[in-house]
């Protein structure tokens, strides 16, 4: 039996209207090559010039994973040769991260965590873009020179599992706290895998293997899973010194197999050394006190729901597993909606109705969510009419009471009327009642039954229950 030793390096693209050295936009989806300029050219002359609100997003990170922010900092020239980086070499930081030793926690749905350290994050510049068509290749310097926050892991990590709970923990926080737009179809998140493989119980560290640039949850955890089962059958077959080697590799979305891409550089063959045309970054006092302050984040609104709205922990995840849902969920809140109730009804009945993508705002309002919730609180409709209701709020849209009374779905809390259809029921079943009153007591549900399906639904079952349990006493 083996176990799988994961680190993870993640590439976040911070949203910084310019690029990390230069003045040039840092936006998405331009004609390529328009949003260039000398610096991110590496034309000769041209100095690079630190951009400030990059440094100030990379203290609010360190400060979210209770992480060591270095006050002084230093750019090191990392040297290697792709089209895709013009100077020949990636302006990043080696000896002194601005940001080191911080930590986050994954939850299980058994509501047990675990820690999972974080070595470093550091600042760095993105290269450019290659595009292959047929026998030739295309390069895109628009995104050279974007500002990216490269974020390690500590080898804590133990299955697909985790390393998946661990990136979408990171990508909440990154939207929390508003750095990145962490969007992973266009590369503003991107996942760098090591993995290697050891016997339960061994302590030692073997050979690691990259795979490289992955920008999904599903596929990460698929190349996870496969890299795994590679590796434990090569060792298992005795060719694993073979086989298994310091590699980066790419993983092929259509065929589920990992292939491999080159050689791993080690860090002396990049040949670091300290940029001789930028200063080491010291940070102000001021700055780092702005950097602190950031917004509440998931943990903290876990703990706060539990408390002081009484929901499930496991819930409270999965409302602040996204900003968008968190703000959501308190939005109905404070529009007077019963907390335990709004659990429910974001998280199991509207996401449930909604695909993939869809803004929840945008489909269907939290305030009308809220109304909606209400009006099952004050017995205005039943919890089956009201998701009736919600169907035709995601298909249509539209106001909750108007909807209610277009559908005729109003629920009857008038005791006389409900006593008319059950005094009905019952005289229409009188068998059936000797049977109740002799100790069939499971005809009771039967009774229930009649009397909502003659209301057409709309008669309240508390009290249509309450009614009964009198009639037939």
């Amino acid at each position: 039996m083996f176990e799988m030793i994961i680190g993870l390096e993640v590439h976040i693209q911070l949203n910084t209207k310019t690029k990390i050295f230069c003045s040039c936009p840092t936006s998405f989806g331009e004609k390529p090559n328009t949003n260039v300029c000398p610096v991110c050219l590496a034309l000769p002359g041209a100095l690079p010039v630190l951009n400030k609100e990059a440094v100030k997003k990379a203290i609010s990170f360190g400060t979210a994973v209770n992480a060591t922010v270095h006050k002084k900092s230093i750019f090191n020239r990392k040297n290697y040769f792709y089209p895709d980086l013009p100077k020949g070499y990636q302006i990043s930081q080696f000896e002194i991260p601005i940001v080191e030793n911080g930590e986050l926690y994954i939850d299980f749905e058994d509501g047990s965590s675990k820690r999972i350290g974080i070595t470093r994050a550091h600042l760095e510049e993105d290269a450019g873009k290659n595009m292959h068509e047929g026998d030739h290749s295309l390069v895109d310097l628009n995104r050279a020179g974007t500002p990216l926050l490269e974020i390690v892991s500590d080898p804590d990590i133990r299955s697909a599992e985790e390393a998946v709970l661990y990136l979408k923990k990171l990508h909440s926080i990154v939207r929390y706290l508003d750095i990145s737009d962490a969007n992973m179809q266009e590369g503003s998140f991107r996942c760098d895998v090591n993995i290697s493989i050891r016997p339960k119980g061994d302590e030692k560290l073997y050979t690691r293997v990259e795979i490289k640039n992955l920008n999904s949850f599903k596929f990460i955890q698929k190349a996870i899973e496969y890299e795994f089962n590679r590796q434990c059958e090569a060792w298992e077959d005795g060719i694993y010194e073979d086989e298994v080697y310091q590699e980066t590799r790419l993983f092929n979305t259509t065929t589920g197999e990992t292939r491999s891409m080159r050689g791993k550089e080690d860090s002396a063959e990049y040949r670091y050394f300290p940029d001789p045309d930028l200063l080491p970054v010291i940070l102000t006092e001021e700055m780092i006190q702005e950097g602190k302050n950031i917004p509440e984040l998931p943990d903290s609104k876990v703990k706060r729901y539990v408390e002081e709205l009484g929901i499930k922990k496991y819930d409270a995840s999965v409302i602040t597993a996204s900003v968008e849902s968190a703000k959501y969920f308190e939005n109905m809140i404070q529009e007077g909606a019963d907390a335990k109730m709004s659990v429910t009804w974001l998280t199991v009945e509207l996401a449930g109705r909604l695909e993939t993508g869809n803004v929840l705002e945008e489909k269907v309002p939290s305030a009308t969510l809220a109304h909606l919730v209400k009006r099952i609180s004050d017995g205005t409709i039943s919890g089956k009419a009201a998701k009736d209701v919600l169907d035709y709020l995601v298909e249509k849209g539209g106001e909750v009471d108007s909807i209610i009374d277009e559908l005729g779905l109003k629920q009857v809390n008038d005791d006389s009327a409900i006593e008319k259809i059950v005094d009905e029921i019952l005289s229409n079943n009188q068998d059936k009642v000797k049977e109740y009153k002799a100790g069939k007591e499971k005809l009771f549900g039967f009774f229930v039954g009649q009397t909502m399906k003659a209301s057409r639904g709309s008669a309240n079952p508390a009290k249509v229950n309450e009614i009964l349990k009198k009639k037939l006493s």
